[in-house]
């Protein structure tokens, strides 16, 4: 392989520039999800009161200590509860990630029950949704800690009652997909959200906290007149010597926690696993990823070298580039990260005929060895004009659109620019199902730029105004660009689309190659899996 220079001048004011703007987008990100564990932690003196633990502190014990965890979503929901940025909690309800428990690396699914208590929110089920795919094709165990006041009445949706039946769906498909579904319900777990306990495959509850009923005491009496109390209706005493709802009594949330631990030992879950093949003995990057602060300019129309973030994530900074003459554009080529074998493909301008076509190719050959591949996306799509139409940009950008689609390797995305157009498409974004995808701070994703939209829409507006021989009025025709410029650009920026979960994450581009070590230690290991699946799942007695 071929060890990348550096032509970055971290002396120089770009640099610079680049490195205040990125830190001060990281700084908003953190205040952000400080601002989540705040709201949350300010329920502490009410938990304590109880005898309980705040979520966050729930998670904490149930992870092994030391060990990386993956939080996910973390600005799911943000200016979608409130348009006040300043009054706005990011996170949806829910804590989500990927870490070890008892030695074994599960998808954990949290109810942020300091949070409204828990009520359900509806990007909140989008987490949860994607936090079960994640579990079913990384064939991972599922442990919920569940705590929920359920749907939230006051800003009923009809939509969200029938989407969330995809979430107990889920559930189900989870442990018929012999993956084991383990919930600790530290306290309400109602009407609909009591399928969220009953759909697990081992299930610990906590006396006197533990609530699970279809139908509350309120409910209850405005139904059917009865009269009963929550311990009567669905406490853990009795749902554990009564209605068989419950397998194990836990006397406080510590004390549920550790059983939990203890069921995930005792599945003896990676007995079956080869041992996999030694990688190569990873080499820290040649060059500072503390310099990826600068690389990135926050205007998506200036150049960037993209093989200058390549050499501060691979190892010893190596890159075995493909086809390095033809397409120059688009940049594809082997490399090693924490030792595990990856292609790479990225972008160092807009995408033309003969970049499709190599990264067409590419795609395949890696499909041949089974080498996972990693997308940079930085791109302001595939490149238009007459000559571009002529050499078939369509067909070529199909095909490369194919190879995504069809790849058989785990595809793993990095937003670490701009996402625009069909190269959204091209470069494995989100619709296209990549096993993960995390944005940088600064990316932007649209179908166009701002200012390129209000000026197609312009010249569309004053030719049809002169069609039928108006003259365009300049001061409306203003005003139009004016509003689809803030329209593109109140949308396009990653606190928005992380917010609408249509990526994993937002990561600090220095934890870049952390966290593509972490995944693709998850992909290696679901490819070595072999789940016992089942026709249908675990039953309830």
């Amino acid at each position: 392989m071929t060890q990348i220079s550096s032509t970055i001048s971290t002396g120089a004011e770009s640099f610079q520039a680049n490195r205040r703007d990125m830190l001060a987008q990281i700084d908003r990100m953190r205040n952000l999800e400080a601002r989540t564990r705040k709201a949350s932690a300010a329920s502490k003196p009410r938990f304590e009161k109880r005898h309980q633990l705040l979520p966050r502190e729930r998670v904490a014990l149930l992870l092994d200590p030391g060990t990386p965890f993956i939080e996910l979503s973390t600005l799911a929901g943000y200016l979608m509860d409130s348009t006040d940025p300043d009054k706005s909690t990011p996170g949806a309800g829910v804590i989500a990630g990927i870490g070890f428990v008892s030695g074994v690396r599960v998808m954990i699914n949290a109810s942020d029950s300091g949070i409204d208590a828990g009520a359900l929110q509806p990007m909140g089920l989008a987490k949860q949704l994607r936090a079960q795919e994640l579990a079913l094709e990384n064939k991972l165990p599922y442990v919920q800690l569940v705590e929920s006041a359920g749907a939230n009445l006051m800003n009923y949706r009809v939509e969200d009652f029938v989407h969330g039946g995809s979430m107990f769906r889920n559930l189900a498909r989870l442990s018929a997909a012999g993956l084991p579904v383990v919930t600790v319900t530290h306290g309400s777990s109602t009407a609909g959200g009591a399928y969220q306990t009953g759909l697990s495959d081992y299930i610990v509850m906590v006396r006197d906290r533990t609530r699970a009923f279809l139908a509350g005491p309120p409910l209850l009496k405005a139904a059917t007149g009865e009269v009963a109390t929550e311990e009567e209706l669905g406490g853990a005493l009795m749902h554990t010597t009564i209605s068989g709802l419950g397998d194990y009594l836990a006397e406080d949330d510590r004390h549920a926690i550790a059983i939990a631990r203890d069921i995930v030992a005792g599945l003896d879950w990676d007995a079956g696993i080869p041992a996999p093949a030694p990688e190569r003995a990873p080499v820290p990057p040649k060059l500072d990823p503390e310099e990826l602060l600068g690389v990135m300019p926050q205007d998506h129309k200036r150049p960037v070298d993209m093989k200058q973030v390549i050499a501060r994530i691979v190892d010893d900074s190596d890159f075995l580039e493909f086809g390095e003459r033809y397409g120059g554009a688009t940049v594809c080529g082997h490399a090693r990260i924490e030792g595990f074998a990856v292609g790479i493909i990225t972008n160092n301008g807009p995408i033309d005929p003969a970049g499709a076509n190599k990264a067409t190719h590419f795609i395949q050959a890696c499909c041949q060895s089974e080498t996972p591949i990693i997308y940079l996306n930085n791109t302001t799509g595939y490149m238009v004009g007459r000559a571009y139409e002529e050499a078939g940009m369509i067909k070529h950008g199909s095909k490369m659109i194919q190879a995504v689609t069809s790849a058989t390797v785990p595809q793993i995305t990095i937003y670490c620019g701009a996402s625009f157009g069909a190269g959204n498409y091209g470069m494995c974004g989100r619709g296209f199902n990549p096993r993960f995808c995390f944005s940088w701070p600064n990316a932007k994703t649209a179908v166009m730029g701002g200012e390129q939209a209000a000026g197609t829409m312009a010249i569309v507006t004053a030719a049809a105004a002169k069609r039928k021989g108006i003259e365009p009025d300049a001061e409306k025709l203003q005003a139009l660009q004016d509003r689809i410029i803030n329209i593109f650009d109140s949308q396009m920026s990653v606190f928005a689309t992380s917010s609408r979960l249509l990526d994993d994450g937002v990561i600090d581009p220095r934890d870049t190659r952390a966290v593509l070590a972490e995944v693709l230690s998850i992909c290696r290991e679901a490819e070595a899996r072999t789940p016992r699946r089942m026709q249908f799942s675990v039953a309830r007695p």
